[in-house]
């Protein structure tokens, strides 16, 4: 990885790393060159520090915005969305924007201040007390206006198609979890994947249980991660994080994290935890934690509740508030 954060993986194949306002602060973005120009993988947040990166990036590669033939994206979440409508913008002509067709009614729903109230609601059902909630929707209205302007038109990309990008041919792959709509890209000729937030090195991906989002995304992203294990994966380059050489092995770890977090779940609850914030509050390191980071530890924890309640290891009680007990 060079210092300025330009790096050729391959002689077609270039990582841009995208600074973030956030403890997580980069994000790897990718190049990748074919006959008729280039093709943009995952934008950034659109922030002055990365827009700064962009042109930087631009000018070291002798690139220009007519250059780029189309931008693809993996997920909506914004530090990969956020510059898109930023990049459609530098061109006379914009350019072609693909985005996962399941991820679109997410983006939609998200991105809409009009949803702020479901939200809100979503965080008092957590057990979540009116000054954090001011706190943490002031996070998320601050990450929500660095993804403007947005995208001028997009065209949706469907799992399973082959998809051109560059020069190569990758098969769009369904890979919920972190995100419903989640699409990652295998080149089987080169065993390349391209794996958005799915599979990252160092840490984990936040798989969470969000008011806009399918339930129990715990099951689905560890049935996935099952499936994907048996895929020949020499080199994976991750939206995060270092690039990856052992994709199986990597993907083991990642399932063993999760089955020893869904034990840490349940100790936090035999211990007297019972409100969503109070089991992610054991779970978690919260008093290290942002109230950017917040939202994110509480869907996480809910998102291994979902699970634990469907194997039947606690019960969700009723009321307003979401209460676990164990069964």
């Amino acid at each position: 990885m060079t210092d300025d954060g330009v790096t050729h993986i391959a002689e077609d194949i270039v990582q841009v790393q995208i600074p973030l306002p956030y403890a997580l602060n980069i994000v790897n973005c990718y190049l990748l060159r074919g006959e008729g120009g280039w093709t943009l993988v995952d934008t950034g947040l659109n922030t002055a520090a990365a827009q700064a990166q962009w042109t930087f990036a631009l000018n070291q590669l002798g690139i220009a915005p007519d250059d780029i033939e189309k931008i693809i994206l993996t997920h909506m979440h914004p530090d990969h969305f956020g510059m898109a409508g930023w990049w459609q913008r530098l061109v006379e002509q914009p350019m072609p924007l693909y985005f996962p067709e399941l991820e679109k009614p997410q983006a939609q729903y998200f991105y809409n201040p009009r949803n702020t109230a479901r939200y809100h609601q979503w965080l008092l059902a957590c057990g979540v007390d009116q000054v954090t909630i001011d706190e943490v929707e002031g996070a998320l209205g601050s990450t929500r206006d660095a993804t403007r302007p947005h995208p001028l038109q997009q065209d949706t990309i469907k799992a399973d198609r082959v998809l051109r990008i560059g020069g190569r041919d990758f098969r769009a792959i369904h890979a919920p979890g972190h995100s419903d709509g989640q699409l990652i890209f295998y080149d089987a000729d080169d065993r390349l994947m391209l794996c958005g937030d799915h599979v990252l090195m160092k840490i984990t991906p936040n798989i969470g249980a969000w008011q806009h989002a399918q339930p129990n995304p715990l099951r689905r992203f560890l049935d996935s991660l099952t499936s994907l294990k048996e895929l020949d994966v020499r080199l994976a380059l991750p939206g995060h994080k270092w690039l990856i050489s052992d994709w199986r092995g990597r993907i083991e770890e990642l399932l063993d994290h999760h089955d020893q977090r869904l034990g840490h779940t349940l100790d936090a609850i035999a211990g007297g935890a019972t409100t969503v914030r109070e089991i992610a509050m054991v779970i978690f390191p919260f008093e290290r934690f942002t109230p950017h980071e917040w939202r994110f530890a509480m869907a996480e924890a809910l998102a291994h509740l979902q699970l634990l309640q469907e194997r039947r290891q606690v019960t969700q009680l009723e009321g307003e508030v979401y209460r676990y007990r164990l069964n």
